[in-house]
């Protein structure tokens, strides 16, 4: 006898897709600016930029993931956070070039459908795009229980931003003598979970409290991801910054040298701030050597900028004025 076989039987269900599409149809609305062309409802998201007012607009693009991060929030059963922690990272990615945010895709992918979950993931999504004035403009959502297991699942984003091309942040103005001013992250920011999961797992320990830690382990985990959107262009407004640093996986050093010509590098002095307790569990409970650490970990520093020497005390004055905690970390030495 025939076996009757349909797409809900193999594991996707498409009214439960519906669902969730008019679920976060008005959350995602919230988020659209006076640029996006919403009701055409057809195969890709219409966006009008305004480049009259660039003199030679040049749009900027990055994508990225949140990594294993995803797994401790699904230990803690907490979704509404890592949506805006992708948010943030891919902004972060386009600011530290000098561009601003114009509209934002997603990508949800799962073993799944959780309507629930996926909905506070969205929910997050908008958030993080209200609050970097960027549009969240399209996304897609995809049930492959053949490639993920149960509700498990993944998450990532493009964003596009635009900036002059004058304005453009890159090595080519980074000389020797510069100096490093870096400005704190407030946790791991989305990289190192791999290592933290092998480390702690996703068990008790998530609620215990380790250390000098004023939170439980898990709610240390999933800080959001700073925004440094803010600073970075009230900074390049107001100074001649050579170039900045977003600080993700590779560490402060690893990411540093992607903004320094050849023949240069970032001379990096470790003990010039104190690095976050965080960082002091991780490496003490995981006897995790400190090469790794400075490879892994931001150890406390999220984002580095690189200015001339006769300009750094100010530019700290300005951003301790900004209620930032900025260290000169170091400078650009030649090789």
């Amino acid at each position: 006898m025939q076996v009757k076989s349909d797409y809900k039987s193999a594991g996707v269900n498409i009214a439960e897709g519906e669902k969730f599409v008019d679920a976060i149809k008005p959350i995602v609305r919230k988020t659209f600016s006076g640029n996006v062309l919403s009701g055409i409802g057809n195969f890709g998201a219409f966006y009008r930029p305004e480049f009259a007012v660039y003199k030679d607009p040049v749009l900027v693009s990055s994508i990225d993931g949140v990594g294993t991060k995803l797994k401790i929030a699904a230990a803690l059963n907490k979704y509404d956070t890592i949506g805006e922690d992708l948010v943030n990272h891919c902004v972060n990615d386009i600011a530290v070039c000098g561009a601003v945010p114009m509209f934002f895709l997603d990508y949800f992918a799962t073993g799944k459908l959780i309507n629930k979950n996926a909905v506070q993931v969205v929910k997050g999504l908008a958030r993080g795009c209200k609050n970097n004035g960027c549009s969240l403009i399209g996304g897609e959502t995809a049930e492959m229980p053949g490639v993920y297991a149960g509700d498990d699942f993944d998450l990532a984003g493009s964003i596009t931003g635009i900036v002059d091309r004058k304005r453009i942040l890159d090595s080519s103005n980074v000389k020797a003598g510069d100096v490093l001013i870096g400005i704190r992250s407030n946790g791991l920011h989305t990289n190192g979970f791999s290592l933290v999961r092998k480390i702690f797992g996703t068990g008790k320990n998530l609620g215990r409290k380790f250390g000098k830690l004023p939170l439980p382990l898990g709610k240390e985990l999933l800080k959001v991801h700073r925004s440094y959107l803010k600073v970075i262009q009230k900074s390049i407004s107001l100074f001649k910054v050579c170039s900045i640093a977003h600080i993700t996986g590779g560490g402060i050093a690893g990411n540093t040298s992607r903004i320094i010509p050849k023949g240069l590098h970032a001379e990096v002095i470790w003990n010039a701030w104190k690095h976050g307790e965080i960082f002091n569990v991780i490496r003490s409970a995981g006897g995790v050597p400190e090469e790794d650490m400075r490879r892994t970990f931001n150890l406390g520093i999220g984002l580095v900028f690189i200015v001339r020497k006769n300009q750094s005390e100010q530019f700290m004055r300005f951003l301790i004025a900004q209620k930032e905690r900025p260290s000169m970390i170091g400078s650009v030495q030649r090789i």
